[in-house]
């Protein structure tokens, strides 16, 4: 049975607004292309079955783009559509509510990083995991909190600070959407304190290490250099 995919497409790009206007953080250009383009192009590659975008401020620039465009892709699609901004926690939770497999795979819709989905949901439904992270090794960073692993169970998570080598939360999970890890929250959460941070200290989380490309366009600089790099990926060719 093929694969659900969530991907978190409500980003406002508030830090991207000089470069990218009028769009949703996922629609900005690449190379010619949406962002959410590459993503999709990647989730291609695997046995992806449906894909549910997560959408909320411009939302139609999206739908109308996935309406004209999605038929080159080998899934169907749906939206969970946020009315009031949600929070990253609250927009999961909508968007589990749209899926019917029992584990999904979740992506951040502002970043690209090259994992094997096949082997981080197989690794997934290894562990008694509410929820498996995809880790991307890092050197001398400081815009991501390092991620403290004891054999693929994730111990803890440091605040942002200079690093000069570690893991980083890659921003791809697979979830467990049958665990009670919202129940008593508000419709409005932060998925990274509100559920990742308590499910750490309950022994849920655990952490798969990849080392393929990865880039968050969130800021100017790294957006730059995605219109450069990403086409060049072979996925993309």
């Amino acid at each position: 049975m093929g694969k659900e995919v969530i991907i978190l497409a409500g980003g406002l790009g508030t830090r991207l607004r000089d470069v990218v206007k009028d769009v949703p953080k996922c629609m900005a250009p690449i190379a010619g292309k949406p962002f959410l383009w590459y993503l999709l192009k990647y989730l291609s590659h695997f046995d992806v079955e449906r894909v549910v975008l997560s959408v909320g401020y411009l939302r139609d620039v999206i739908i109308d783009w996935v309406d004209e465009n999605g038929g080159e892709f080998p899934f169907g699609f749906d939206y969970a559509i946020e009315a009031t901004p949600l929070g990253t926690g609250g927009g999961i939770k909508l968007a589990l509510s749209k899926c019917y497999r029992n584990d999904v795979i979740v992506l951040n819709g502002d970043t690209f990083f090259d994992v094997n989905l096949d082997e981080l949901y197989g690794q997934h439904r290894l562990y008694p995991a509410s929820i498996t992270l995809a880790l991307k090794p890092m050197e001398h960073f400081d815009r991501y909190g390092n991620v403290l692993v004891n054999n693929k169970l994730i111990t803890a998570f440091e605040e942002k600070k200079h690093c000069e080598r570690g893991l980083i939360n890659g921003g791809i999970y697979v979830i467990n959407r049958l665990d009670d890890m919202f129940n008593g929250l508000p419709e409005r959460f932060s998925f990274e304190t509100d559920v990742l941070q308590p499910q750490c200290v309950k022994g849920n989380l655990y952490g798969i290490v990849q080392n393929g490309y990865f880039i968050d366009i969130g800021i100017p600089e790294d957006y730059e250099r995605a219109n450069v790099e990403l086409p060049q990926l072979s996925l993309f060719k």
